[in-house]
């Protein structure tokens, strides 16, 4: 886990290094005014000498003006280091998870990733700021502490020592039992966020059903667990505090009562009292210090856990050493391909799939909900690899491809339409960053959505609201289809993806596609039998089977499954009209 970190630390090294140094040097200005106070004390005041009260006091201001020094410096590199540290491991871990297969995203939720990135980071990044210094100036400060009392009085050092194992076992204590309720704790916000997010999402169907008194209720109780487990937490923490205090005024008092027989005997002098309870404010304040650094890095543990998760994640889909740059046509191949999101043979969604698609073919793909018409297209631009069986796509293995490769020649247009912040260009330019603005132009209008986007204020600059909340469902799949058009793919799959559109608009698209991307083979998956009739062939879907293969002609006649569909579509469409 640490060396998985430290491998974000990167151009951050040099503050990280620099921070340790100066704490360091401030721990040493500030050890060194308590045996200044002392001399300055017993050989100035005691004895009258103003010579050497001055000259022991500018010692005294330039060592307190070097301790601020250093102390600035310390915290301006600490600062700089650890917000550093967070943006690396933020970049890591976005990146990884843009990297990452449906398969490793289903491992985790949204909510989960979401947490992760920030309230995570956030706990590992003032983690590491509180190492980077506090740490480094507790220990050092005990030390060098420990070393001058007993250079002054050794009798007395001793007491403090004795309460160094009393507060130790304390702290474990705390640790022992404060981790596992944080542990926890992280668990809940992902749930949290789980809720927020799909009340943000959902929000139009929370205020059409007048639900918003049960979402309030469902965040409410979540919000409340935190809280019961945060304040179980804390209260477990909050020992601390008084186990520290009780050990330091014990301290005091046990120093002060053996301090003053001896000033009484002779064996000590004033000053040396006067460092001595510096120093044994020193010590005590490092291990609050170092106890405060504990708790924090007890919280932060379970963070950098759920952190190093995400970052060590093996994705199960990696390119090959010499992976394929270039599709030759849009040819598929299913060669008896099982496939299974638990990669289980035994819950296969797909099984025994063989089919042959040609290039430039129009396929249908016609079943019933949870017939795992999805989950066998996603199998051509290896969204997942097929559990068992070979996909072929140009006549090669998918396999065998470049990641980008393969994904840049079949472009998708999923039941879930999303377009971004952002105008409808620059929504468009997704599918082909370098498109020229009459290239847009083009795929609206075989996409059918030039007609919408002209009676728009602003054109093909109006700004789209964040998942394309400010256009209809209709207008939003016909977006979605320009996208992909724009990529000039090999292959094209519609999932589902005019189903808001009006039949006419429906002919339209498929029409154009006929007639403007001849080559390109074209998959179309659809409830209504007039969106795929006119393909080349069409495929039954039956739970995770293929149950048939053939024109809709074929089909009707001898399909049992595809004609009952068509007639029921036909009778609905006549009872309406």
């Amino acid at each position: 886990m640490i060396k998985t970190l430290a491998g974000c630390i990167r151009e951050y090294k040099f503050p990280s290094i620099l921070a340790p140094i100066y704490v360091t040097l401030e721990v040493i200005m500030e050890v060194l005014l308590p045996f200044l106070m002392a001399t300055l004390i017993d050989d100035g005041v005691n004895k009258g000498d103003m010579e050497y009260i001055i000259k022991t006091g500018l010692m005294l201001a330039a060592v307190a003006f070097g301790a601020l020094v250093f102390g600035v410096l310390s915290g301006k590199y600490a600062a700089a280091a650890s917000a550093g540290f967070a943006k690396n491991l933020r970049h890591d871990l976005f990146y990884k998870i843009q990297d990452y297969s449906f398969a490793n995203i289903d491992k985790f939720s949204t909510s989960s990733l979401v947490t992760r990135l920030t309230t995570d980071v956030t706990n590992i990044q003032n983690s590491y700021q509180m190492i980077i210094r506090i740490a480094i100036r507790a220990p050092f400060m005990m030390i060098f502490a420990m070393i001058m009392s007993f250079s002054v009085n050794a009798e007395l050092s001793l007491v403090f020592v004795g309460f160094i194992p009393v507060i130790a076992l304390c702290l474990g204590l705390i640790i022992k039992f404060a981790r596992p309720v944080f542990m926890r704790v992280f668990k809940t916000y992902d749930k949290l966020n789980n809720v927020v997010q799909e009340n943000l999402h959902g929000i139009r169907v929370v205020k059409s059903f007048v639900r918003e008194e049960h979402e309030v209720e469902k965040f409410g109780k979540i919000s409340s667990l935190i809280f019961k487990d945060f304040s179980k937490a804390e209260k477990i923490v909050a020992f601390n505090m008084p186990v520290m205090q009780l050990s330091v005024y014990s301290c005091i008092l046990i120093i002060s009562w053996v301090a003053s027989h001896q000033i009484v005997g002779g064996t000590m002098t004033t000053g040396e009292l006067v460092s001595m309870m510096t120093y044994v404010f020193q010590i005590l304040m490092s291990l609050m210090f170092l106890s405060m650094i504990l708790v924090m890095v007890t919280l932060s543990k379970a963070s950098a856990d759920r952190v190093v998760e995400v970052l060590n994640e093996k994705i199960d889909l990696e390119n090959n050493e010499k992976a394929l740059k270039e599709v030759k046509d849009g040819s598929i191949v299913f060669d008896h391909v099982s496939f299974s999101y638990a990669k289980d043979m035994n819950k296969l969604c797909l099984t025994d799939i063989d089919l042959k698609i040609g290039s430039g073919e129009t396929v249908g793909v016609i079943g019933g909900t949870g017939s795992s018409k999805s989950s066998l297209v996603q199998l051509i631009p290896r969204l997942y690899d097929a559990t068992e069986g070979t996909v072929y796509v140009g006549g090669e293995d998918v396999r065998d491809y470049d990641i980008e490769t393969i994904r840049d020649s079949v472009a998708m247009v999923l039941q879930k339409n999303v377009l971004f912040s952002g105008t409808i260009k620059e929504n468009l330019r997704w599918g082909n960053k370098d498109a020229t603005d009459e290239d847009i132009r083009r795929v609206c209008r075989l996409a059918q959505a030039e007609d919408f986007i002209e009676l728009m204020p602003d054109k093909y600059d109006t700004y789209i609201e964040q998942g394309g909340t400010n256009v209809s469902g209709g207008q939003r799949q016909r977006l979605c289809i320009a996208r992909a058009l724009l990529k000039k793919p090999k292959v094209l799959i519609l999932d589902d993806s005019t189903s808001a559109v009006d039949t006419k608009t429906d002919k339209l698209i498929r029409k154009a596609f006929l007639e403007e991307i001849p080559d390109t083979t074209k998959i179309i998956i659809a409830q209504r039998i007039s969106s795929v009739q006119d393909a080349d062939k069409i495929i039954v879907m039956d739970k995770g089977r293929i149950d048939a293969v053939g024109t809709h002609e074929e089909l009707l006649k001898n399909n049992k499954i595809y004609s009952e569909v068509y007639y029921s579509q036909q009778k609905g469409s006549e009872d309406n009209g």
